[in-house]
């Protein structure tokens, strides 16, 4: 793959995308402690350089295509399309190596953090398919590899956790708060203020300081790049009417949308989590409850009270568990370039199960969310909409199992 110019070059073009001082609109920043400050200055600095030099590429192209299996099939949904009367087709992030689409971005960060001298590398993950995809780009360059995971999440996540472990990962526990992504975040913000010369942090989703959002969506921009060359060969033009994606953080949907964020006849559709009602205080519906506010980093749309706390969100799906959203994400919602739309747990779960009979494929239960958007929205019979399956419902058996009766 190629990796856009610079969005700072062509501000016209690229509004959607973030500025030279790493801001969306009024999203971003970097707010960080001042011991942080030398190693965020150092990736700020060199993140484009790097990332654009004929090596780097190559290397990164080489491992995309034979190490992760890229490119992932754009498939034709056909059942799917019949029951919805529109062209429904799936862009299977599920069948990267481990899972999910997490791999495009530690591959590239791995990259970097060789080139920027490190040696130990952190993570943090609530659903579990970043720190497997980080323990595994780790195992891959022969680097020590510390992930950080809620307590929760390590139960409810546990076929993820022994993936991360025979890697040769050290899953840490965060035990303080809601003992979930967010909190995994800070032990591991935590780590790195402690050892800040030879630990490189990788990122798992569009969030934290810049260039974080940035960095992590140019490389996860490939899934949108596939999806464009796919549908030319497919449907004889590059753009769908819809691309669907979940949203916790944000990864696979920047990734999904970054190549249409200045195609205005591109519909952009981002799923969140309602949990169990959007106002039952049970929820991680950040764009119907959150407020501007700064978490983990940059300044984004955040769940919080009054007062100005966090508060703890919820979801059955452990990778949409958060309490804000990328600064991207929050720049689609204010501008309205993006509609979006919250999904409770019945309904997603009820999907999971129902795209399994339909298509014979188990979503993760974050994907899962993204799909009931067919309920909630009518479309043409002459519609084309990508929905992003950004992972593989394995890790999520057992809520399943124990969900369903089964």
């Amino acid at each position: 793959m190629r990796f856009i110019t610079s969005p700072q070059l062509n501000n016209k073009k690229m509004s959607y995308n973030v500025n030279e001082k790493g801001y969306y609109g009024e999203f971003g920043g970097a707010y960080i402690p001042e011991m942080l400050y030398p190693n965020v200055e150092e990736l700020r600095q060199n993140y484009l350089k790097i990332t654009a030099e004929p090596e780097f590429q190559a290397e990164f192209d080489a491992l995309l295509k034979d190490y992760v299996g890229r490119p992932t099939p754009l498939y034709f949904a056909e059942r799917l399309s019949a029951m919805y009367n529109t062209k429904v087709y799936l862009k299977r992030e599920d069948l990267c190596h481990t899972g999910a689409h997490k791999v495009n971005n530690t591959i590239g960060q791995i990259l970097l953090a060789k080139r920027l001298g490190k040696k130990r590398i952190i993570a943090e993950t609530g659903a579990g398919q970043h720190g497997v995809a980080t323990a595994t780009v780790c195992a891959l360059m022969g680097m020590e590899c510390i992930v950080y995971m809620g307590e929760i999440d390590i139960k409810r996540q546990a076929p993820n956790v022994a993936r991360m472990k025979m890697l040769g990962a050290e899953v840490r526990p965060a035990l303080s708060g809601s003992k979930t992504l967010k909190d995994a975040t800070n032990e591991a913000i935590r780590d790195w203020i402690n050892n800040p010369v030879d630990t490189y942090y990788i990122i798992g989703s569009v969030v934290g300081p810049h260039p974080y959002p940035d960095m992590v969506a140019r490389f996860q921009s490939v899934i949108s790049k596939e999806i464009k060359s796919q549908l030319l060969e497919k449907e004889g033009r590059e753009n769908p009417d819809y691309v669907i994606a979940c949203v916790g953080g944000g990864s696979n949907a920047a990734g999904a949308y970054y190549h249409f964020l200045d195609e205005e006849d591109v519909n952009i559709i981002a799923v969140e989590a309602a949990g169990l009602g959007v106002h039952s205080g049970e929820s991680a519906a950040t764009s119907a409850l959150g407020k501007v506010g700064v978490i983990h980093g940059s300044k984004t749309l955040l769940m919080q009270t009054n007062d100005g706390q966090i508060t703890e969100p919820y979801s059955i799906s452990a990778g949409l568990d958060y309490p804000g959203v990328g600064p991207i994400h929050a720049h689609l919602f204010a501008s309205k370039r993006a509609q979006f739309i919250s999904i409770t747990d019945v309904q997603a779960m009820d999907w999971g199960l129902k795209l399994s009979k339909l298509e014979g494929l188990i979503p993760a239960i974050e994907s899962a969310h993204a799909f009931a958007v067919l309920d909630e929205m009518k479309f043409k019979e002459d519609d084309i909409v990508v929905i992003n399956l950004s992972g593989r419902g394995d890790k999520d058996l057992s809520t399943y199992i124990d969900y369903f009766k089964l």
